[in-house]
């Protein structure tokens, strides 16, 4: 029978850890430990060169720190965008950090922004055609918004004629709007309610203005 560890829990009751998962946790220890000090997003393929490990392995360690992350209530999370992993600040602490930096705690951007920005976030990595295929008007000065904003960045380019350059989601995208990865997305009809209300938002502005 293999032997099993105990952990303290955090309202600090032990739990049994088979040593799969106490490797998980060793290793979810070290993975903060780089992240921390790296102060960028590393590759996944860096993580398991660096560790040593595969990519079983490799994803259940990242869930035991994501996990103890969002259990404890700390004050970071981990941030998962494609095959990039990275610490973020906790999304209920946006305020306090945007007023330490001197930062705006959220960026304003016009209906037309956000319809863009909706459309790459769904069907990413997407091109400038494709785009205003969905809306059906020129996106050039949205799209050049939300790249301002750093919100939206070019990926690439699609392997079609002329090569037309892709356009991807960043992490201050996720940031932003409270996410850790891009399988939290709202569903489609959540996010169109809240492009809704900036609309409203924006008109009320500028009648009040």
């Amino acid at each position: 029978m293999q032997k099993e560890l105990t952990q303290l829990t955090g309202n600090g009751t032990q739990t049994r850890q088979s040593p799969q998962e106490q490797m998980a946790t060793e290793l979810a220890a070290i993975i903060e430990s780089l992240l921390f000090v790296s102060g960028r997003p590393l590759e996944r393929a860096e993580l398991r060169k660096l560790l040593d490990v595969d990519e079983t392995t490799l994803r259940q360690s990242l869930q035991a720190l994501e996990h103890t992350l969002e259990q404890h209530k700390r004050g970071i999370r981990l941030q998962h965008l494609g095959e990039q992993v990275q610490l973020v600040t906790a999304p209920e602490n946006a305020r306090y950090v945007a007023a330490l930096l001197g930062l705006p705690m959220t960026a304003k951007l016009t209906s037309a922004a956000l319809e863009t920005l909706a459309v790459i976030s769904y069907r990413q990595p997407v091109t400038r055609a494709q785009i205003e295929a969905v809306r059906g008007v020129n996106s050039d000065r949205a799209l050049a918004s939300l790249i301002q904003h750093g919100l939206v960045t070019e990926v690439g380019r699609a392997q079609t004629v002329g090569r037309p350059t892709l356009f991807s989601t960043t992490s201050d995208f996720l940031q932003l709007f409270g996410l850790t990865s891009l399988e939290q997305l709202p569903y489609v009809n959540e996010l169109a309610g809240h492009v809704t209300n900036e609309k409203q938002d924006n008109e009320n502005g500028r009648t009040n203005a």
